[in-house]
């Protein structure tokens, strides 16, 4: 029984960082989606449903980590595999955008198929392209830093950025012990 509390505890651990990251971008996205559309009467997303998507995609992209193709150059220098992650989740980020609006289009459209040809004559392209280019800029930090802890560690990342840890917390998590 301990095992597998461990086994929790450990993949609790690993998706925590990207959940909290996707949790602050997609609040920030859609904060610019709010103010892109202020007065137009379109329903956004609330905090719960951006908790969700947070928590799906932290756990998606451990799961898209643990994939063969998902790090292809480990050898190369960093801009190899941060732009190879970046235009992988991008795709999907891309994907799950259309989707996401292709579904408030198919609640008011009979069939799937005139949901598709409602939204491609009535979406606003610039809007859903600059929603498109926000996120991949935050996917690429995302990768760049999840490729720099991956090269130098997490401990030493955390050391570099926010200050050296005490004596007694390097010990512990050198030693594995919490």
């Amino acid at each position: 029984m301990k095992t597998v509390l461990l086994k929790i505890k450990h993949e609790f651990m690993k998706a925590l960082p990207p959940t909290i990251f996707f949790f602050i971008i997609l609040h920030i996205v859609a904060l610019i989606r709010a103010l892109m559309i202020k007065g137009s009467g379109v329903d956004l997303p609330v905090s719960a449903s951006v908790l969700i998507a947070s928590l799906v995609l932290g756990k998606s992209v451990l799961v898209a980590d643990m994939l063969p193709f998902i790090n292809r150059f480990p050898e190369k220098p960093l801009i190899w595999n941060v732009t190879w992650k970046t235009l992988m989740y991008a795709l999907v980020a891309l994907v799950v955008h259309y989707l996401e609006r292709l579904y408030d289009y198919w609640k008011e459209a009979p069939t799937f198929m005139d949901a598709n040809s409602l939204l491609w004559t009535s979406m606003n392209w610039p809007r859903f392209w600059a929603v498109q280019i926000l996120l991949v800029t935050l996917i690429f930090m995302y990768c760049v830093i999840a490729e720099l802890a991956r090269v130098i560690g997490r401990d030493r990342l955390k050391a570099i950025f926010l200050g050296p840890l005490p004596a007694d917390v390097r010990a512990n998590s050198e030693t594995g012990i919490s």
